[in-house]
């Protein structure tokens, strides 16, 4: 039987630090997945107008495997300068990969989604302080969700985006878990039913109230270029080696296509990071044609497209209205 962690979220992996900064008047936020200790990393983009940094450096045929953090950011372009702050802060802790004479450059890849023109300036004023003020009150505590982070600004095919996060333990005794802001061209909700598209996943009456609610959608706007993008990190506490991860993050995109429906448009910058801690091996398969332990990774990697979606509805479910976008929570009853 599934079994979520204890706090259903990100931080039910151990190693896992996770900080928000949040400016409503700006409408605009950054958060950051802070793992002090480092992450063999991946990363899998499928959106057609993404905004990211560092992914090169993650192909598993390049040198580094390990990230220090991954900042997930609102602003579009203008907010991958959060990603600086996080970097100057590792630095100072002395977190990163090893340079000479006691230096250390840590390793901060980052994607950002687009909510200009939904606080008081058309640009919000992201800058590298809004990255080191979330990684200063970054902790291991239960991950606060909704209009938060790089969720505050988000915006979701006709009604208010958020952040949300979900995890799950395995038979294996391994965690996974998912963290995504939700700013998609898509839809979350089945207009057919009024629900979400996966509202199937839930477990424990995770959901809640309003997860048995059935809405009426108001109509969509016209799209905007490059409007959108959905935005989400899978974390694991299995030992991964870098091309195992990008292969989990591939996986999970699965979790968006059913979650999101359509996802990975032209107007969507998809993207979505893996960071796995190590701290648990991979069960093996016996049998002389099987990978030894491909069939636990397929086991990851559909706990993780789960993970994904779950994280995805409680994006929607626990936004507010904000910024004259009205959120799931007020919309009427079918």
């Amino acid at each position: 039987m599934a079994k979520i962690g204890k706090h259903n979220d990100l931080t039910d992996i151990e190693g896992i630090l996770i900080g928000h900064y949040t400016d409503t008047e700006a409408v605009s936020g950054v958060t950051v997945v802070v793992c002090p200790q480092g992450a063999v990393a991946g990363v899998d983009v499928r959106g057609s107008a993404p905004g990211t940094r560092e992914t090169d450096l993650m192909a598993p045929h390049n040198l580094v495997e390990k990230a220090q953090a991954v900042v997930l950011s609102g602003g579009s372009v203008f907010g991958l300068s959060a990603a600086d702050g996080v970097t100057r802060w590792l630095a100072e802790e002395g977190y990163g990969f090893p340079l000479d004479q006691g230096f250390v450059a840590p390793i901060v890849p980052a994607a950002v989604l687009y909510d200009l023109g939904r606080g008081i300036e058309f640009i919000p004023p992201i800058s590298a302080d809004w990255g080191r003020w979330a990684c200063e009150g970054a902790g291991d505590y239960p991950v606060e969700t909704g209009c938060v982070g790089a969720g505050t600004g988000a915006f979701s095919h006709s009604i208010k985006g958020g952040l949300g996060s979900a995890s799950l333990i395995l038979d294996s005794g391994i965690t996974v878990a998912a963290l995504v802001a939700v700013n998609s061209d898509g839809s979350v909700i089945d207009p057919t039913s009024g629900q979400p598209w996966e509202i199937r996943l839930e477990i424990d009456d995770e959901f809640g109230e309003q997860g048995k609610r059935a809405v009426r959608l108001p109509q969509p706007p016209q799209p905007e270029p490059v409007g959108n993008t959905t935005i989400g990190v899978i974390a694991t506490d299995a030992a991964l080696s870098a091309t195992q991860a990008q292969k989990v993050a591939q996986m999970a995109h699965d979790g968006i296509a059913r979650a999101i429906r359509p996802a990975h448009t032209m107007f969507d910058g998809d993207t979505v990071f893996c960071l796995a801690t190590g701290k648990k091996k991979l069960p093996k398969a016996p049998g002389f044609f099987i990978a030894p332990r491909a069939l636990a990774l397929n086991e990851l990697g559909h706990a993780a497209a789960n993970c994904m979606s779950r994280a995805i509805i409680h994006a929607i479910l626990k936004a507010r209205s904000l910024a004259g976008i009205t959120a799931y929570c007020d919309l009427e009853n079918r």
